[in-house]
């Protein structure tokens, strides 16, 4: 077993359950002694993030964009979670991509984009369940492992091979299970005010020293099966170093897998950006950078080169952040949902700026692109418990042959209490030579 099973949406809900009595001790409890009018100095995104964070009562998704609700194909999805929010819930536009030019309004693929967010769009449903399992697979077996660093590569000696694959094995291998030396996991990570990026600072943030974090000298050694629900993360294409919230561009540029490039690729090539940013909405009122508006270019020019595997477990959350560390400010950030569903909060380009709350499920993709969008406040106040997907849960009796295998009972089991992000970006904009900036720093000097 994975470490300890998320506690059934249904008890939750039911105020005569053991769960639900324990939440409501645990909220009584640790709220005795608040002040009062703790809240009146939150920013409007901080106070939707503990509104959605909340374990008692929990949280009224009633104004949660889900368009799943109003998705007839995923009635048994929705129903099965509990968790639900309506389809009606923000406003919002709905535009036909381009990767369907055939066939009748109906049938072609949508997404959807917001009147008051330009560069936001919405693609519900655009990975398929067989893609689902796919990049889930990829991502457990394949990205997390050497040379990718994953969180817990600093504090662990870990197999080449990776966590999961040493985790998988010990299912099929008569010898006891393997333990992990350490070198758990760091504790929360420390929010740092990264100078933001841009082609100007850059030669200066890739010359910037970026040493390892020191391991933990405290920790003791783990089972892999203890190990496995502390995985939080996995790097993408070029390295990202935490301390400095920058890219090592030293350490290379990284492989991106294949699968991901073409899915990433895909979805920029299929959205029709001058629904997007045409007209007013691409010029006045919006700082695109010296060069002006490139979304015209982006079917050509986008190429994916870095990002990061997140995974979480159902009482895991990522706070209100701006991703800055690209030079490419405006290019698309393409973000793909697997596994238990979660609220998502994108906001504006201050914290002031109150978000919109979208219930996003697994195989939904969030494109962030343009000047109001790319850099805006975003965050993952709740991972919502028991909304696995029923293609994901275990075996299907068709696949048991197939590349999916037997083994996808253990994936099964992990994904009950997780979901698993996988976030792409560009890192340099169109004609940018970072070896040119390097090469005219140096003869600067």
């Amino acid at each position: 077993m994975i470490g300890t099973q998320a506690t059934s949406v249904d008890d939750i809900h039911d105020p005569s359950s053991a769960a639900y009595k324990k939440a409501r001790r645990k909220y009584f409890k640790s709220t005795r002694n608040r002040p009062p009018q703790v809240d009146a100095d939150w920013t409007p995104f901080r106070a939707a993030e503990k509104k959605y964070k909340a374990r008692f009562p929990p949280p009224d998704l009633s104004d949660v964009l889900d368009l799943a609700a109003g998705d007839p194909t995923r009635a048994e999805e929705v129903a099965r979670g509990k968790w639900k929010g309506r389809a009606d819930a923000a406003p919002l536009e709905e535009i036909l991509l381009r990767d369907t030019d055939t066939g009748t309004p109906e049938e072609r693929r949508k997404a959807y984009i917001f009147p008051g967010k330009p560069g936001l769009v919405l693609l519900p449903a655009y990975v398929s369940p067989v893609e689902q399992r796919r990049l889930i697979r990829w991502a457990l077996s394949e990205q997390a492992r050497h040379p990718n660093e994953t969180n817990l590569d600093t504090h662990y000696v870990l197999t080449p091979d990776g966590l999961w694959n040493q985790y998988l094995r010990s299912h099929v291998s008569p010898t006891p299970e393997p333990t992990d030396q350490p070198n758990a996991p760091p504790g929360p990570r420390k929010l740092i005010s990264n100078e933001p990026a841009s082609p100007e600072n850059f030669a200066k943030l890739a010359t910037t020293p970026k040493p390892p974090a020191p391991p933990s000298p405290s920790l003791q050694p783990v089972p892999t099966s203890a190990l496995v629900p502390r995985l939080r993360w996995a790097n993408i294409g070029w390295y990202y170093h935490w301390g400095t919230k920058q890219y090592d561009f030293t350490r290379g540029p990284g492989e991106i897998a294949g699968m991901v490039r073409e899915v990433c690729k895909g979805v920029v090539a299929s959205v029709p950006w001058e629904r997007v940013f045409g007209g007013s909405q691409g010029e006045e009122g919006m700082d695109w950078g010296p060069s002006g508006p490139d979304w015209m270019d982006w079917q050509e020019t986008y190429e994916p080169d870095a990002g990061i595997v997140n995974f979480y477990q159902t009482k895991d959350t990522l706070m209100a952040h701006v991703d800055r560390s690209e030079l490419s400010a405006t290019s698309p950030l393409v973000s793909m949902s697997l596994g238990c569903a979660a609220v998502f909060l994108i906001g504006g380009l201050t914290r002031d700026d109150p978000p919109i709350p979208i219930l996003l499920r697994s195989g939904d993709v969030v494109v962030m692109s343009g000047p109001a969008c790319r850099r805006a406040y975003h965050g993952v106040p709740r991972i919502l418990e028991g909304t696995l997907p029923p293609h994901l849960e275990g075996v299907q009796s068709e696949s048991r042959d197939s590349e999916d295998g037997a083994d996808w009972e253990i994936y099964g089991e992990y994904l009950r209490g997780t979901r698993i992000n996988v976030n792409v970006r560009q890192v340099f904009p169109k004609g940018f030579d970072p070896a040119v900036s390097l090469e005219q720093k140096r003869s600067a000097e």
